[in-house]
């Protein structure tokens, strides 16, 4: 049992990625850490968003993998989705993973608070809202990591039922026959793609110029050409202007700044996700929050509070990236040491989107490198030609590796990698090593790359930046 006023080393404020990355981490180094999470440690992440999400893409995956079996000689019936199972399945893979992350805490005598922690001067956090109410405690640290929850819209009031977002999206029990998803980013891809792959007729709705903002613009046109090749229909540049719900509250009718409108059962929001900033912080610390609900840090995560530091989804100007906010925290960790301190470089983090097909990136895309004034060589091979792909059935993608003309200009160093395929979410690996290590593509073109392989398709794409690849010119 912890007492009022008892002393840490770090107090962490939030026990997602970021703040249970940071404790895990502290606590291996032998320091005194305790979190203070409102609900369960593991986040957003664990039960509200990475991990359920990716577990619906894997029933939608084997779903299809069934639809298309005959392809390969094996005669089965049309597959049926029973969702009440694959909610079964996807709350025990959580639990699992909560129970895990739990008993790796505690073996590191992390102390854990329930209810939502406030921070005042001199490092008190203070809890309240949970079973931990009332309690305060000190840390010679603290380490702010509320995390984030969804954005929402004006015009589309959530009622769990008929709109929802991603976090009430995660509990249904049952594929509706008609989706309208508001949002084109990663998240919306993700939902957009299993759901027309579990039956349901989906249409995205996105106010950019395109869907997958941020992703290299020929990544994306291909997510764009597979969605409308598999019936999903994309509105972009396009706004919702209002939302007419049904009589009885099933379904209802989305309009939009186009003048059309979209029928559906289900509307799902997925327009982003804002810092979870309010009551964090008590009058008289030096923390700074900016205009949006961001906390303002250095590139070292320290607040303009000494002492204080922040990562993850709260923190302003990053991705909202799970493994971002594991990454920060280490960073914030060994400031506290003494130790030496590599600042995250956001510029060439790993991204990851599970849609069909995968989406996969580190590094800046074509269109960023030239506006930065690199004079680039780009190589483009598509996995149509991957024998590994083709035993696979799955054709569908390219990889694309961007590097900076050299003095005798042939291609140097590589800036950046973008992948959309089969599995392109386990093959940035090396691809992200490239960017990071600041490589050139002489250099990475020398590594083997097993035969039959999806990753020859990267390595292939190397090669030919050197000028004398084997089937890319």
């Amino acid at each position: 049992m912890t007492t009022a006023g008892a002393q840490y080393d770090i107090v962490v404020i939030g026990g997602g990625p970021g703040g249970y990355a940071t404790a895990l981490y502290a606590a291996a180094a032998g320091l005194s850490v305790a979190i203070v999470e409102r609900d369960k440690v593991g986040g957003t992440c664990l039960h509200r968003g990475c991990v359920p999400a990716k577990e619906f893409l894997e029933t939608a995956s084997v779903h299809r993998t069934v639809r298309r079996s005959s392809e390969f000689g094996i005669r089965v019936g049309e597959p049926t989705v029973d969702f009440t199972v694959s909610q079964a399945r996807k709350n025990a893979v959580v639990d699992r993973l909560f129970r895990g992350l739990s008993g790796l805490l505690a073996g590191r005598k992390v102390t854990v608070l329930r209810g939502a922690g406030t921070l005042f001067p001199q490092h008190r956090v203070r809890v309240s809202e949970g079973p931990d109410a009332g309690t305060e405690i000190v840390g010679r640290a603290v380490v702010l990591a509320a995390g984030s929850v969804p954005r929402t819209l004006p015009g589309l009031p959530v009622d769990g039922r008929t709109v929802v977002t991603s976090d009430e999206f995660l509990d249904l029990d049952r594929i509706p026959e008609s989706v309208a998803v508001v949002g084109g980013g990663a998240i919306g891809c993700e939902f957009a793609s299993l759901l027309s792959d579990l039956g349901a007729r989906v249409s995205v709705v996105e106010a950019l110029p395109a869907i997958l903002n941020g992703c290299d613009s020929e990544v994306a046109a291909v997510v764009h050409r597979s969605f409308r090749r598999r019936g999903i229909e994309i509105h972009v540049g396009t706004e919702v202007k209002g939302f007419v719900p049904r009589p009885g509250g099933t379904g209802g009718v989305l309009h939009l700044s186009e003048g059309g409108e979209i029928d559906a059962d289900l509307v799902v929001i997925s327009v982003g996700r804002r810092p979870r900033s309010e009551g964090l912080l008590a009058e008289g610390t030096s923390v700074v929050i900016d205009e949006r609900g961001f906390v303002v840090t250095d590139r070292y995560q320290r607040t303009h509070e000494p002492g204080v530091w922040a990562v993850g989804d709260l923190v302003a100007g990053t991705p909202q990236l799970a493994h971002v906010g594991f990454a920060e925290a280490i960073v914030a960790v060994r400031c506290m040491l003494g130790e030496q301190a590599v600042p995250v470089d956001y510029d060439r983090v790993p991204w990851a989107i599970y849609c069909h097909p995968e989406v996969a990136f580190a590094g800046l895309t074509e269109e960023q490198a030239k506006a930065r004034g690199f004079d680039v060589v780009v190589k483009k091979d598509p996995f149509g030609g991957n024998s590994r792909a083709q035993i696979l059935g799955d054709t569908e993608g390219l990889v694309k590796v961007v590097a900076e003309r050299a003095a005798d200009g042939l291609s140097g160093r590589i800036l950046g990698v973008h992948m959309v395929g089969p599995w392109v979410t386990e093959q940035l690996g090396a691809g992200y090593l490239a960017v990071n290590w600041e490589a050139t593509a002489n250099e990475v073109a020398q590594f083997i790359q097993p035969h039959p392989s999806l990753s020859e398709t990267f390595g292939e794409t190397v090669l030919a930046l050197t000028g004398r690849g084997l089937h890319l010119g």
